[in-house]
């Protein structure tokens, strides 16, 4: 839809020359030469921004600025005057004003400042509804999102929570998998039994398979007294094994058969003991093509792939950016006891066009770090990590109808391969696996473009 303006200027002439101008630039212009009209114009349809010349009789720009903020302080308003002085343009902005052109007027001039006021706006507003959406997300609840993403793993997890079954969560390092595996543990009929994690690639193969299994006195040199693995401790409960991926091949089967026959041995032992456990795992690596390269076992892999849950990444939520750094800073000024409320308009900016390799991690850690540098009541731009601070997107396609302009299809893969080690932050394999190659071809595409990274 067109974004409506409402033009205030005494001069019908003007009006007519802005209406015809600014329409041709994509605006619905609402044009008026009285004043006293400007409210009601604002009560008919969606009006996005006003432009009001400064002198005008019976009500001059500056007054009519001050009722509409004050009506209507979303609204930006920008005045117009041909008396371009500092003194005029301090009392608009003083007055409320979003911004002060000057006549002789460039249409094309005041278009693009429309268009930033009203972009200005939209994410102002969108920061707010964010913020109160935080504001009303009940303490217990442990994953947030708006996105339609994050809606269909909202919904799959309510169909899923309850059922007593295997579930494989995936996503890259980051996204929130065991966030996600707490939830269906909090949701289940288990929620008031254990939970209990491990990081599979966290532990040496040896140490790995006392901590899962336990072991009894003397199993191994340093085993002075019993001890109960994770298995046990987790009965009746929920036991996540994070990167199952790196879970070593001679300790797959051992889990395979905890997982069949519900019941484990521990290292040194001659006796198997009953377990009650649901397992839930997850890994950011492509199991299915591990299982191909007999890196991991296929039926280890089906046992565990119940169901399947993928978690999208951060820079495919969209908004769910701000939703979180809102959520993060809340939790980081009452941690860090400074008065800090809210994300500025140019920061939320820079959040929204960063492509957060390391996900929602790295996000809290980004805010964390703002809410601790920041003098303000606020995060500003200058308070985010230089690598938020000053990414630019790069283009992967060439906009233009233009024969000369338009490039080869190598030249596409290229910048598309060089985009996406970007995005992830130079993670090879995670890069290779969204491309669709194994890591001998990407490094053999790398060297035939002359890219080192």
């Amino acid at each position: 839809m067109r974004p409506q303006v409402v033009v205030v200027d005494d001069d019908r002439a003007m009006c007519e020359l802005l209406e015809l101008g600014l329409g041709k630039r994509g605006f619905d212009v609402r044009p008026t030469t009285d004043p006293r009209k400007v409210l009601d114009l604002l009560q008919q349809g969606s009006v996005e921004a006003v432009v009001t010349d400064l002198n005008m009789p019976g009500k001059n720009g500056i007054e009519l600025t001050r009722q509409v903020v004050g009506n209507r302080p979303d609204l930006p308003v920008i005045v117009i005057t041909a008396f371009g002085s500092m003194t005029s343009a301090i009392e608009a902005m003083r007055a409320g004003a979003y911004d002060f052109v000057t006549k002789p007027l460039e249409v094309d001039a005041l278009a693009i400042v429309l268009q930033r006021a009203i972009q200005h706006r939209a994410l102002r507003e969108e920061v707010k509804l964010l913020r109160q959406a935080v504001a009303i997300t009940k303490s217990n609840d442990l994953l947030i999102g708006e996105s339609q993403e994050m809606r269909q793993v909202f919904d799959l997890l309510t169909r899923i929570a309850e059922a007593d079954i295997s579930i494989l969560i995936l996503g890259e390092s980051g996204t929130g998998k065991e966030l996600v595996a707490r939830s269906l543990h909090a949701r289940s009929p288990r929620r008031d039994q254990p939970f209990v994690a491990v990081n599979c690639s966290s532990l040496p193969e040896a140490l790995l398979e006392s901590e899962l299994f336990g072991h009894t006195r003397g199993a191994f040199t340093d085993a002075r007294t019993p001890r109960r693995g994770l298995f046990q401790q987790a009965h009746g409960g929920t036991l996540f094994l994070d990167e199952i991926g790196d879970l070593p091949l001679s300790l797959q089967p051992r889990l395979l058969r905890a997982l069949q026959e519900r019941k484990i041995r521990p290292v040194g032992s001659d006796t198997e003991v009953d377990v009650d456990v649901r397992v839930l795992a997850a890994t950011n690596q492509d199991l299915e093509r591990a299982v191909g390269e007999k890196l991991f076992r296929g039926d280890l892999f089906y046992r565990l792939n119940v169901v399947q849950l993928r978690l999208p990444p951060l820079r495919a939520r969209g908004n769910d950016v701000l939703l979180l750094a809102q959520h993060f800073l809340n939790q980081a000024a009452a941690r860090q006891s400074k008065r800090v409320e809210r994300i500025s308009t140019q920061a939320a900016e820079r959040l929204l066009a960063y492509a957060w390799p390391g996900n929602v991690r790295e996000l809290q850690n980004c805010i964390e770090r703002a809410v601790a540098l920041t003098a303000y009541d606020q995060i500003g731009v200058d308070d985010l990590p230089e690598r938020v601070r000053d990414h630019r997107p790069s283009p992967i396609l060439v906009a233009s109808d233009h024969p000369s302009e338009l490039v080869s299809m190598d030249e596409i893969e290229r910048r598309y391969i060089l985009r996406v080690l970007d995005v992830v932050g130079g993670n090879k394999t995670l890069a290779a696996q969204i491309l669709g190659f194994d890591r001998r071809t990407l490094y053999r595409k790398l060297e035939r473009y002359g890219v080192t990274f």
